[in-house]
């Protein structure tokens, strides 16, 4: 019965190895159901996977945009700035992955999106990861990033992230 963030927090490959959207969403269902199967646990993990998967597909930020508010019901339409001063500790899909999603669609590159979900409090981490997932089939993550990230992962978790890249691409 959870409605928490989790589900969208950890859905990021179902967007990515999807070969059509509804794949990605049916995906996204799998995936949060596990744990998040309240339907705004498995509509957040839903509304990441598509906008991971239209991003990888080239979609623009304005058809990511649109395609999340119409089918999410989600409300894209302020700024991280309008955000920020009256945002709180939010772990509902429906009080978090909105303001993630538009950390990216405000974002300038991988970094400026992340720091941007960062900069809003709150459950941060899943925040930047969501905002992060969605950056990075866009814009190229800095060689100084990744290398602080592989000199900091664990090594079986870092085996298992070389597999994963491997198993999809160059991507």
């Amino acid at each position: 019965g959870s409605w928490g963030n989790g589900s969208a927090m950890r859905v990021s490959p179902a967007g990515i190895v999807a070969s059509t959207l509804d794949e990605a969403l049916g995906l996204a269902r799998i995936s949060a159901s596990v744990t998040h199967n309240h339907p705004a646990g498995i509509a957040g993990a839903q509304a990441v996977a598509a906008a991971i998967w239209m991003a990888r597909h080239g979609a623009s930020k304005g058809e990511i945009r649109d395609y999340i508010q119409w089918h999410f019901n989600y409300d894209l339409t302020r700024t991280i700035e309008e955000i920020r001063p009256d945002y709180r500790w939010d772990v509902s899909c429906q009080g978090s992955v909105p303001e993630s999603i538009i950390a990216f669609l405000d974002g300038r590159d991988f970094e400026d999106t992340v720091r941007l979900a960062v900069s809003l409090g709150g459950d941060t981490d899943t925040m930047a990861c969501i905002a992060g997932s969605i950056a990075a089939c866009v814009y190229p993550i800095s060689r100084e990033i990744t290398l602080r990230c592989e000199e900091i992962l664990a090594p079986g978790l870092l085996a298992t992230l070389r597999d994963f890249e491997r198993a999809t691409g160059p991507d």
